[in-house]
């Protein structure tokens, strides 16, 4: 795009000044989650549609637990005949009965096993579950993003969209996976534990319950703090990526103005702000572990204390003091683990929040009953259109022309007269505030947005090749077209003699930025792919700037063959290419001040008289 685009947007600021790359403002520190009962809410309504593997996930879980949780009652009623029976062989009435313990410890080890495949069997549907969602979620941002208007990446950066797509998905993927299991296993061993420890003793069972209270308040505290910084740390994981990806994409930029001191001091801002609350975050969720530890072993050593006096008392077994010290470690494992969950569920719920913001994003609107553009010829009409790309400020005040198909329309006018801002109106990148843009009479906006681009076709000034074979890219112009036709349109564009000379010729690829053929050659390609894609409308903006004088002249006569019998608008800086213009549109400060061909505008010795002849005066 030409490069008054740019100074015409209010809301977009430079790259190199926004965002991570100038400190900015997002993501200020001690930023909360906006909504974390609603982010979590969304998310489950989000994978209820898995809820059939849920359920089996929650049904193996807890059988794991549960074979896993009446081990140590058994294992202490081995304790006890071992240590009865040794007892009776003292006092020389009796002795250990190793069959029977034999076949106690047989069914443990059963149990065990079972819980261990219960417990592999709920993974792998867990996993299955947690990458569908990845899936699902990346898919549905793939396709939210063709549907979202083009203001809104005009004023993000790459890195904040990519953000969404790469770290908070991948973050959602992994918490879901351990987390959602986790929780379930915790909560049965908590209730399971419970029971098998009331079995034992009340008392003693009372005694390691009243060290929750304790831990609990101190948790709570530790996660209310972490919350914040989870949030904040996902913020700018997003602005330093996107920092990384515009430095990287404009490298050769950053050196050629010495600017590589800024960007280092931007980052540092950036990324101190990252590594302090990433630091915060992962600190105090990792306080939460030994927190609970050393509050469990208060209440291990009052067990201990509490189950030799009831075994004196002959309250209780000996082995009974072996299964509740096992149950007590374990009591305070699952409630641990619920803390840790829970900073994650912070994490999640932060990564969830910006993924669904993106979701919900306003959308082009779509036409109801959209006009069919199968019998569309190509007359284009403006209408009294007024426009901005913020309503309080019109840089389009009042434009209306008629254009009847097969003309040439050229649009002319000094660096931010609006020039690129009619085309963008012209394909519903924008929508105009006021007035309509016509296509045989139907209003643009009764057109489904994808049919009336495909009634288009462009070369612009900033070229856009892909990772693939100089074929495939020409071929993105009409995805069925013949190798034939791909070489025709080559030929028409006179690229084809260049690719000849290229090591493999069509099916040499590209790499991502299109450096290894140069910029002269990527304007070609460009043209060549319009040319295959044979549109009803052309639209060209500085469609020629980038190649020699030469090559210019030859394909300005393919153009000219190409726009026999289409209508098309072509934006040019250089007046003596749009001589021939059927109609040439004069614009000043977004207005059209003045209309005709090249002759007539002469004639009235105007902006137009004063554009033309100015590109002569230093020549002269």
């Amino acid at each position: 795009m030409s490069n008054e685009s740019n100074n015409k947007h209010p809301a977009r600021k430079s790259s190199m000044g926004r965002g991570p790359m100038g400190g900015g403002q997002l993501g200020a520190a001690g930023e909360k989650a906006k909504n974390f009962k609603e982010s979590i809410k969304k998310l489950a309504i989000f994978m209820s549609r898995y809820k059939i593997g849920f359920l089996f996930v929650v049904i193996f879980a807890i059988g794991s637990t549960v074979f896993g949780i009446v081990g140590p009652k058994i294992l202490g009623n081995v304790t006890t005949d071992l240590f009865e029976g040794l007892m009776n062989k003292i006092n020389r009435t009796g002795g250990i009965d190793f069959s029977s313990i034999g076949r106690t410890l047989l069914i443990l080890l059963s149990l065990y096993v079972i819980s261990m495949l219960f417990s592999f069997i709920q993974g792998f549907i867990m996993t299955d579950i947690s990458q569908k969602v990845t899936y699902q979620f990346r898919k549905e941002i793939s396709e939210k993003i063709n549907r979202m208007p083009m203001n809104y990446f005009e004023t993000k950066t790459h890195g904040e969209v990519l953000s969404r797509v790469t770290n908070d998905v991948d973050t959602l993927s992994q918490s879901l996976n351990q987390s959602i299991t986790q929780i379930i296993t915790s909560v049965t061993m908590i209730i399971g534990i419970l029971y098998m420890m009331l079995t034992i003793s009340f008392t003693m069972t009372l005694v390691a319950v009243l060290t929750l209270p304790l831990s609990a308040g101190l948790i709570g505290y530790i996660i209310k703090k972490s919350q914040i910084y989870f949030k904040q740390q996902q913020e700018y994981l997003g602005h330093v990526n996107g920092q990384v990806e515009e430095v990287y994409g404009g490298h050769n930029i950053v050196k050629a103005f010495n600017g590589e001191d800024k960007v280092i001091e931007d980052f540092d801002k950036a990324n101190n702000t990252l590594y302090h609350s990433a630091w915060k975050s992962q600190f105090l969720s990792g306080m939460m572990h030994p927190i609970m530890a050393f509050v469990g072993n208060i209440g291990y050593v009052a067990v201990a204390i509490l189950g030799g006096y009831l075994v004196v008392k002959d309250r209780i077994k000996v082995g009974d003091i072996q299964s509740f010290i096992q149950y007590v470690r374990s009591f305070n494992q699952p409630i641990a683990q619920i803390a840790q969950v829970s900073a994650q569920i912070q994490q999640t719920a932060a990564a969830a929040e910006r993924v669904f913001e993106f979701l919900e994003e306003e959308e082009e609107q779509i036409a109801v009953n959209p006009v069919q553009t199968e019998n569309i010829s190509s007359n284009v009409e403006f209408n009294h259109v007024k426009f901005g790309y913020n309503p309080d400020k019109i840089i389009i005040k009042d434009f209306s022309a008629q254009i009847k198909p097969g003309q040439k329309i050229a649009i002319v006018g000094p660096t931010g007269a609006g020039k690129t801002t009619m085309v963008k109106l012209l394909m519903r990148f924008y929508d105009v505030n006021e007035g309509e843009i016509l296509i045989d009479g139907f209003n643009i906006k009764d057109f489904n947005r994808g049919e009336l681009r495909q009634l288009f076709g462009m070369v612009l000034q900033e070229t856009w090749l892909f990772n693939g074979t100089i074929m495939e890219n020409i071929r993105y112009g009409k995805s069925g077209a013949t190798d034939e036709e791909v070489i025709a349109a080559a030929k028409a564009a006179h690229a084809h003699h260049f690719i000849s000379t290229l090591p493999d010729g069509y099916n040499m690829v590209l790499n991502e930025e299109a450096s290894n053929v140069s910029q002269g050659q990527k304007q070609l390609l460009t043209i060549a792919r319009a040319i295959l894609a044979d549109p009803k409308i052309l639209i060209l903006d500085e469609a020629t700037s980038s190649v020699d004088t030469r090559t210019e002249i030859r394909i300005q006569k393919a153009m000219d063959n190409l726009m026999k019998g289409r209508t098309s608008f072509v934006i040019a800086h250089r007046l003596s290419t749009i001589r021939d213009a059927d109609l040439i549109l004069v614009m000043k400060d977004g207005d059209i001040v003045e209309q005709g061909n090249h002759e007539e505008l002469l004639l009235k010795d105007g902006f137009y008289a004063s554009l033309y002849n100015s590109q002569f005066e230093q020549t002269a």
